[in-house]
């Protein structure tokens, strides 16, 4: 599961990671292309202000893309299956990467800004479908570490940004178009390896009615012959369920026996983009400018961001299974309060002292460290752990559009924020988030580990104030399940065996 975990995540959280941070390196480039292919087409040279708005919206179209893949997700989820869906999404990010290659050379810098939308339908589209993935092969018992290779390859990705960008690498003038053209390469890679790899047995068996798929799927992911008590894991979960009709949006917000799962699920994924990570990024090489490092060391300086963020997410993956997702959530909200601030008090006395803007970085450090210990991939480990097989498709619509609409917000907001009355004291703003966060989840939130998700969704049932599901009901569903199974009288004798036991 781990190799194939690996491979899923390689072509979609990876390179929406990558996107996150490519386009910091050769910002300046593409400015001056933009003022070039201005100058080219008109006749006289661009305004300033022209630069800004165009560069504004190569920028912010990322989040715009991604709503859009978030809202289509569902639906090509239910058509293609989940493998089927990360398989055509692999399309997006080559043809993405074609036109951001190819757009200095063909003096368009709409390529570019038509380039970055696509690459966001592309993130928008693995961010959910990738979690849902990973989520449905993987067995109860190491769920959450095999979630968390969603959160290990986006930091992975930053770091490659970062890496790649700097000016002995791709950071040039001359390369930055290569920068984007790298974009194909880990496309190419899954589009050459996942359709080797099964696709989910979850959605096999309950919603293809597929059910010698889903045996072949399992023992192909648990490397194991006998593969009957997951089958009846599933089996028992479809039997919970009043139907095996995929829910829509509407019928998720309006059943009050998900309500909190769908209030969580909104919470959690808000306060993963509002929590201010983000932010934290616009005032990285300023506080390294004001420690007095030289401008060409800030790029190298920066890399130890993108390194304690990869690290904190592997150790994160690793002890997930121990510690358990509440507890990880808890700590990093906690500590990304603390660390902001404290990193609000040393912003406002870094020209004061020689030291401080030191501790202003070393704050900078923690936040992120605190975020990719839990916040930063748990979110999406509990969007589909929350939900039953009918309802995740719609949960996880409903989880993209929340983070992309958050990702836009904080985009348009903070640079405001920075102009305002609040300047250094934007990030108080950030630290309430944070601890608003951190109480909601602590009272609302159960531990999931290690539990199946009919266990989950009936554990949200004293507070949805709906009964739980009744034995002789689900006993009676069984009864009907026997009788239409296409197995017949073999079947019976398999699930009458597992019951004895």
């Amino acid at each position: 599961s781990v190799s194939l975990s690996f491979f899923g995540a390689l072509g979609s959280s990876y390179l929406y990671g990558y996107s996150l941070s490519v386009v910091n390196a050769p910002s300046l480039f593409i400015k001056t292309f933009y003022n070039k292919t201005w100058q080219e087409r008109y006749g006289e040279p661009i305004r300033a202000d022209m630069v800004t708005t165009l560069w504004s919206i190569t920028v912010s179209i990322f989040a715009i893309g991604g709503l859009l893949g978030a809202l289509c997700v569902t639906l090509l989820m239910k058509v293609l299956g989940r493998k089927g869906t990360l398989l055509l999404n692999n399309s997006f990010a080559m043809i993405s990467a074609l036109l951001l290659a190819l757009g200095e050379k063909a003096g368009s810098f709409e390529m570019l800004i038509i380039g970055r939308f696509i690459m966001g339908v592309d993130s928008g589209i693995s961010l959910s479908a990738l979690p849902m993935y990973l989520g449905e092969i993987a067995p109860r018992q190491v769920r959450g570490f095999i979630g968390q290779f969603n959160s290990i390859l986006i930091c992975l990705g930053v770091f490659t940004g970062q890496v790649l960008g700097l000016p002995e690498l791709l950071g040039q003038e001359a390369r930055w178009n290569f920068l984007f053209a790298f974009q194909a390469l880990p496309a190419l890679l899954q589009l050459c390896v996942l359709p080797f790899l099964p696709e989910s047995p979850r959605f096999l068996l309950m919603e293809r009615r597929d059910e010698a798929g889903a045996e072949k799927a399992f023992r192909d992911f648990l490397g194991k012959e006998d593969v009957s008590k997951e089958l009846e894991e599933v089996h028992a979960e479809s039997r919970a369920q009043n139907t095996m009709r995929m829910a829509s949006i509407t019928e998720l917000l309006l059943n009050p026996a998900v309500r909190w799962q769908v209030v969580t699920v909104v919470v959690t994924m808000a306060c993963y983009q509002l929590c201010g990570l983000n932010a934290i990024w616009y005032y990285t090489n300023g506080i390294l400018r004001d420690s007095g490092f030289a401008e060409n060391v800030i790029p190298y300086v920066v890399l130890s961001t993108g390194a304690v963020e990869t690290l904190a997410a592997i150790v994160s993956g690793l002890v997930i299974e121990r510690v358990g997702r509440r507890p990880l959530l808890l700590f990093g909200f906690t500590a990304m309060a603390f660390f902001f601030g404290l990193l609000t008090v040393f912003l406002n006395f870094q020209h004061q002292y020689l030291w401080m803007p030191y501790l202003s970085f070393i704050c900078i450090l923690g936040v992120i460290a605190s975020f990719c210990s839990g916040p930063g991939g748990i979110p999406f480990v509990l969007t589909g752990e929350l939900f039953e097989q009918s309802y995740r498709p719609a949960a996880f619509m409903i989880a993209g559009v929340v983070n992309w609409l958050s990702n836009f917000a904080v985009g348009l907001v903070f640079p405001f924020m920075q102009v305002s009355a609040l300047q250094t004291n934007a990030f108080l703003v950030f630290m309430v988030v944070c601890v608003l966060g951190a109480v909601y989840l602590h009272f609302i939130l159960p531990e999931t580990k290690n539990r199946t998700f009919l266990d989950i969704s009936q554990s949200f049932a004293k507070i949805n104030k709906v009964p739980l599901p009744d034995k002789e009901m689900e006993n009676t569903s069984f009864i009907q399940c026997i009788f239409v199974n296409k197995k017949g009288l073999d079947q019976l004798y398999n699930r009458i065996k597992l019951l004895m036991e």
